[in-house]
């Protein structure tokens, strides 16, 4: 039934719908019958031996002795056939579990009938019989069996005080036996539905756990680093296919031990573990003869814990490392190629003009020679920034007084740039200090101030140079603001490449130039979205 059409019946039949008669039966359910058929068997010998041998202390049929043998007799008979349906698991389980039921209901119960009824305190034998029915079918069938329990003992009750003149108030002992019977039913009903959502939860975690163990053994046999993991006694507990291409085969051997298989690495594992401080560790491949890079990882804790060995092929790294170094030589070349295309084309335009020129007109020559000064002094420009693009790895930070070296700065920039000074607006809003290359973060805030004044307005207070600390402990923001119209939307994803520009005079390096220092310095530079306009921000190392 689903979902829907339970919340439209009432809500017994609602409650019902939702708890099963039994669960589906599988092989640790079958188990568990066997176990309780044989529970069975025990406990219907042991009463019968406890008839036989210690009667005198037990009291079996103290009110109808010839009753009892026959009873036990026919239980033990019963419980050793109940043994058969179990080991063919023929028919189902729901109907195994009821007749055994039954037979441990009819045969206690007469027993106890025999014994003088309620008094004899057999019924609490029933008790496990239930609790067992109700974890093995882990459905609503377990209430069942305690009705089937609670009538019986109520009929003989009832028996008892209509043939034998028993005292009423042996109903009351009755009726809390019968809610025994229900609380147990119920406890073994709400254990077994937990136990069975606990199995179902280990089952797909087991699933989930064999999925990573798959997924983790392709991605280590398909890395481009061998890997060798080593005990706290050296055997190689497991390896990769890399490995054995860098450290050559495996000796014949269940474990082989790493000072058999790769000595070098041996060595450099020991003095790894008397406390060396270095994390990399340079060898010669033996097969390859190659340069290699061992690092070791250690697994736990403890005096000599078991060890992840990386095994990394150093030469491989510096190709790559070169092959993308000359991918970003080549597009950058083509770029700057492409860049002084024309204004060489300019300056050679301008210059047939002048020698073909004998027109006497000095006005026209000196407007020649303007585009060819022009030309000369982008071309110059552009070179100037191409080189500050190999000072990023020569960096020297050190802390920088804010407020002095800003106040100077907007000095320096005014008097080269012919800008009024109050057209910036300085605000320092910490005591830190900035990490940073002085060079470098000159460099950087003169290509952020050069655009914000461009794209400005131009006027006093266009141009806002805002320090302050960062949400981040330990870090500085540096932010420029201006108040023109932002960048355009379209152009914000390639603002920091190379020779892009939306200034006809500008060579498109300044922003690249910029990202290139500071990530060479430990920062990060950004574009920044406002509500109304955006701005640009560094953020780096304060002390």
């Amino acid at each position: 039934m689903n979902t829907v059409a339970q919340e439209r019946l009432p809500a017994p039949e609602r409650f019902l719908a939702r708890m099963p008669l039994i669960e589906v039966a599988d092989e640790a359910t079958w188990k568990s019958l066997s176990i309780f058929c044989g529970y069975r068997v025990l406990l219907a010998l042991l009463v019968t031996a406890g008839h036989v041998f210690f009667n005198m202390v037990l009291q079996l049929g103290s009110q109808s002795p010839e009753a009892v043998a026959p009873t036990l007799y026919a239980y033990i008979f019963f419980a050793l056939l109940l043994l058969i349906p179990v080991r063919l698991r023929e028919p189902s389980l729901t109907i195994q579990v009821t007749a055994g039921v039954i037979v441990d209901v009819a045969a206690i119960v007469l027993v106890m009938h025999a014994s003088g009824g309620v008094r004899s305190g057999l019924g609490i034998l029933l008790l496990v019989s239930l609790a067992s029915a109700g974890l093995i079918t882990r459905g609503g069938l377990a209430f069942f069996h305690a009705a089937l329990a609670s009538l019986a003992l109520l009929f003989e009750q009832a028996f008892q005080v209509w043939r034998h003149d028993a005292p009423a108030n042996d109903f009351v002992q009755s009726g809390m036996l019968c809610m025994a019977f229900f609380a147990t039913a119920g406890l073994g009903f709400t254990l077994a539905r937990y136990a069975r959502t606990s199995q179902q939860i280990a089952e797909a975690r087991n699933i989930d756990l064999a999925n990573l163990s798959q997924i983790n053994e392709l991605v280590i046999r398909d890395m481009q680093d061998g890997i060798v993991v080593v005990d706290s006694e050296g055997a190689i507990r497991q390896h990769n296919p890399r490995a054995s291409q860098l450290l050559g085969p495996l000796p014949p051997g269940k474990r082989p031990r790493l000072e058999d298989y790769a000595p070098d690495v041996a060595r450099l594992l020991e003095g790894w573990r008397k406390g060396s401080d270095t994390t990399f560790l340079a060898m010669r491949a033996p097969r390859l003869n190659t340069e290699l890079q061992v690092h070791f990882v250690p697994i736990g804790g403890g005096e000599s814990p078991p060890v992840v060995i990386f095994v990394e092929d150093a030469g491989r790294m510096r190709a790559q490392a070169q092959q993308m170094k000359l991918v970003a030589l080549g597009r950058l070349t083509a770029s700057i190629a492409h860049e002084i295309r024309n204004p060489l084309s300019s300056i050679g335009h301008a210059a047939d003009l002048i020698r073909e020129g004998g027109n006497g007109d000095p006005a026209g020559d000196e407007r020649l020679l303007a585009i060819i000064s022009e030309n000369v002094h982008r071309l110059d420009r552009m070179v100037q920034e191409v080189l500050y693009l190999n000072r990023r790895d020569r960096a020297q930070p050190e802390a920088i007084e804010l407020g002095p070296w800003l106040a100077h700065f907007v000095r320096q920039f005014t008097d080269a740039e012919k800008v009024p000074e109050n057209a910036l607006d300085v605000q320092v809003k910490t005591s830190q200090r900035l990490v940073f290359d002085k060079q470098h973060l000159d460099q950087v805030l003169w290509n952020l101030v050069r655009n914000s004044w461009r794209h400005g307005r131009q006027r006093a207070g266009s141009v806002r140079i805002m320090a302050s600390a960062s949400a981040t402990p330990g870090l500085l923001m540096l932010e420029v603001y201006d108040d023109g119209p932002g960048v355009a939307r379209e152009a914000r994803p390639h603002l920091f490449e190379p020779f892009f520009t939306t200034d006809a005079q500008g060579t498109g390096l300044g922003l690249y130039i910029a990202r290139e220092l500071c990530e060479g310095n430990g920062a990060r530079i950004e574009y920044v979205e406002g509500p109304d306009t955006g701005h640009f921000r560094v953020t780096a190392k304060g002390s």
